[in-house]
């Protein structure tokens, strides 16, 4: 392979903080190099360089021999790299064809869009990657999965040299991430190269050749995929050695009777006739596959989505929840799948998303205890690991593993009973994994349930004592911890057994 990015003694420093301190490294022609590193290792300071969003402080990169001495991201794009993002940019207003071609339409030669192309072109690119959607559909009415890889189709219709993908199949299908990972083949035997960011290891060795690790912005090693195991690159990212990223080291104690229950929950359109049961001390998860209707039924007990049946009892009274506070008010709490969207206040304090929830506890005759909201803070960043300068900086400034562990101190703030974590890790490194896990045990072996929202197999079955299946709406089965396997929970999901 001939070398197509070089990047050396690449430096970026912010306020107090130096992000990535003189990294270098290489990608070859038509390689796939995953980029690892826990939250807050530098990955998106350095994509964002590479790019052209960010300008170093000192370094150079080098695409296909030449320095690039770009000032934008447009830039960046006529030079040969291109960069998607988690978060989509795309007009749900624009049709699929307009989005992928924006300010890029073929034009006759008085400057009028040739719409016929446009959508030639278009449906051409799609079928090309066996993406079977009209290309005149709106992008508002697909799914947050099409929309990504629309996204992506958009940035590889460019003919870029090099595409970097951050966390490409965070909210993908299985259908869907066969159908990228099929696309960056193609692309890779084409000669195009790729930066692959991602929290999943097992993507890393379907899909990368090597493999580079990043720990507090600086440059551990590289290694082929195929000379390192999974525990290998856990590692190399967290410095240290998790033996167990389930187990952990709490002890977790005896699980008690059923305290808390459902029976016959449901929601219009959403999900029917779901029932279950949660133990004290008890782990439960709920598995399925999208549109299985799993968070739409946690949702649902804490008065997020309207019930038209059903009841939910714990220690054997049966509550009436019509809104979120109320199921504060009973002993509930749900910690949200979005974080950014639905969980934190991005734009207050550390300070002030810790006691959101829980603010009428500080607050005597009307006035508000300052102090004791300063020393709850801190006890909570520390009993958490909030890794931030001070309390007082805005949530949004946070690496992901941050905030989300931000978003579990404030509702165990809240002392719940029951706590219904939906996706407990997404979008978390490794390290960040470990220690919501470990949270996770810690409260259930104070006597109280959790249940576990997740799409992630392995996760559900590392740290669950029992689990729940959904299938279109309704629970298909459950499987006790010693019939545990993704076999036998994924035909369920599927509607097989």
């Amino acid at each position: 392979m001939s070398e197509m990015l070089r990047v050396e003694d690449l430096t970026k420093t912010f306020p107090g903080v130096v992000a990535v301190d003189r990294l270098s490294f290489a990608l070859q022609k038509g390689e796939v190099l995953a980029v690892l590193g826990e939250n807050g290792a530098g990955k998106s300071t350095l994509t964002k360089m590479i790019s052209g969003v960010l300008q170093p402080d000192s370094g150079r990169i080098l695409l296909d021999g030449r320095q690039c001495l770009y000032g934008s991201s447009h830039d960046a794009i006529k030079a040969g790299i291109s960069m998607v993002y988690q978060e989509l940019s795309m007009v749900g207003s624009m049709s699929i064809a307009e989005n992928i071609f924006a300010n890029r339409q073929p034009i006759n030669r008085i400057g009028i869009i040739q719409s016929g192309k446009l959508y030639r072109d278009t449906d051409e690119l799609m079928q090309r990657f066996n993406l079977h959607i009209n290309p005149r559909t709106l992008v508002k009415q697909l799914s947050m999965g099409q929309q990504q890889l629309i996204e992506i189709l958009k940035a590889v219709s460019q003919n870029p040299k090099v595409l970097i993908l951050d966390e490409p199949t965070s909210s993908l299908t299985e259908v869907e991430v066969d159908l990228l990972f099929a696309m960056i083949q193609k692309l890779k035997a084409e000669g195009m190269s790729f930066l692959y960011i991602t929290h999943k290891l097992s993507e890393v060795f379907r899909l990368a050749d090597r493999v580079m690790v990043m720990r507090d912005g600086r440059y551990i090693d590289t290694r082929s995929t195929r000379e390192v195991n999974t525990m290998d690159l856990i590692t190399l990212m967290v410095g240290r050695e998790i033996v167990d990223l389930y187990s952990g080291s709490h002890s977790r104690g005896a699980i008690g009777e059923p305290y808390f229950s459902v029976r016959g929950l449901s929601s219009p359109g959403l999900f029917k006739d779901v029932s279950f049961s949660l133990r004290r001390g008890e782990i439960l998860g709920v598995a399925g596959l999208v549109g299985a209707g799993r968070t739409e039924m946690a949702r649902g007990i804490v008065g997020l989505e309207k019930l038209s049946a059903g009841c939910i009892e714990l220690d054997g009274k049966v509550l009436q929840i019509g809104s979120v506070s109320e199921a504060i008010k009973r002993g509930i709490a749900y910690i949200t799948e979005d974080r950014k969207n639905l969980g934190l206040y991005l734009g207050f304090s550390i300070k002030a998303n810790l006691v959101a929830p829980s603010l009428d506890s500080f607050s005597r005759a009307g006035i508000m205890r300052h102090g004791a909201i300063d020393a709850y803070c801190r006890q909570q960043a520390e009993h958490f690991n909030v890794k931030a300068a001070t309390l007082t900086q805005k949530i949004m400034s946070l690496s992901g593993g941050n905030q989300q562990k931000c978003l579990l101190s404030l509702w165990m703030g809240t002392e719940p009973q029951v706590l219904i974590f939906d996706e407990p890790t997404r979008g978390v490194d490794v390290g960040a994994r470990s220690e919501i896990y470990e949270k996770i045990r810690e409260y259930t072996a104070a006597g109280n349930g959790a249940v576990v929202v997740s799409s992630d197999l392995p996760e559900l079955i590392g740290i669950c004592d029992r689990i729940i299946v959904m299938y279109h709406g309704r629970v298909r089965g459950e499987v006790e911890k010693c019939d545990f396997g993704e076999e036998n929970i994924l035909a369920l999901a599927s509607g097989i057994n």
